[in-house]
């Protein structure tokens, strides 16, 4: 496959579960593909939908795979909330919030003011609520009715699990309170909305070009890296097939098997571009 898409990026967008580790388990080639992606000064943020848990949680989870990382490095549906809010909403500061007091203090370090129950929000936040009671999905919905901002952190209605039970997530929450008030998230981030690279985008002051989502699902990870105009990179060691891409309207611009090959590719890409700057004008 050509590398002509991969000449111009310079950051990578890099999906987690089915694209750097399977379950809790690292794929083999991840490690050397990261140490690669340093050697070339090809930069990359790991990112995530889930808002249940905060940066520094997820830079404990990548420690015990072996993988190091710093805030800068971490991107979740928490922080693109907060990019989304900055620039659409920034007037707004107070919030009433239903979300893990990891996503609470996320908030509170952007610097919002996250407002109890008897306090009055200029908008509302909702994320992946582990500890969810009714009277405050009850608080949500009045303020909701009442015209304040609807904000959503991501559109998942559930989480994976293992584990015998449903993890009832954002986009389910969204729903009764839509169901309840008539009124519609006036944002719905996390993948796929191009605010979740927009952001990354902004953090590392690139252009789209120059951004690679580098992730394992068509319908997210894919979609979002084409409404954000960057490039979009499939692996197929997670849930998408080579069967998946073959009717395909609009495929992806690079398909992989594996973070392996993406590796090769961006070397010869870089090669490339070297050998290309080296010719006289």
């Amino acid at each position: 496959m050509s590398t002509t898409k991969l000449t111009s990026v310079r950051h990578l967008a890099l999906d987690m579960d089915g694209t750097i580790y399977k379950g809790g388990t690292v794929f083999e080639f991840t490690l050397p593909f990261l140490e690669r992606m340093s050697k070339l000064g090809i930069g990359y943020t790991f990112l995530t939908n889930n808002s249940s848990k905060s940066v520094v949680d997820y830079l404990q989870s990548l420690g015990c795979m072996g993988i190091a990382a710093d805030r800068e490095q971490v991107f979740t549906s928490t922080w693109c909330a907060v990019y989304y809010l900055r620039q659409a909403l920034p007037a707004v500061k107070r919030l009433y919030v239903l979300g893990t007091p990891s996503l609470q203090s996320e908030l509170v370090m952007a610097g919002f003011t996250v407002v109890g129950d008897e306090e009055e929000p200029e908008a509302v936040v909702v994320g992946f609520d582990t500890g969810l009671v009714y009277p405050r999905l009850c608080k949500a919905a009045w303020w909701i009715k009442r015209g304040k901002p609807f904000i959503a952190t991501h559109p998942d209605r559930i989480c994976p699990t293992d584990r015998p039970t449903v993890l009832v997530d954002c986009g389910a929450v969204c729903a009764c309170l839509e169901s309840a008030t008539g009124q519609s998230p006036q944002a719905v981030l996390g993948k796929p909305d191009p605010w979740m690279l927009r952001g990354i985008l902004d953090r590392h002051r690139l252009q789209a070009p120059e951004l690679a989502m580098v992730g394992d699902r068509l319908y997210t990870d894919m979609v979002m890296a084409r409404r954000a105009g960057c490039v979009g990179v499939l692996v197929l060691t997670g849930e998408a097939t080579v069967d998946d891409t073959l009717h395909l309207h609009e495929p992806p611009d690079v398909i992989v098997p594996s973070l392996k090959e993406l590796g090769e590719m961006l070397a010869q890409a870089r090669e490339q571009a070297g050998a290309m700057a080296a010719l006289p004008s």
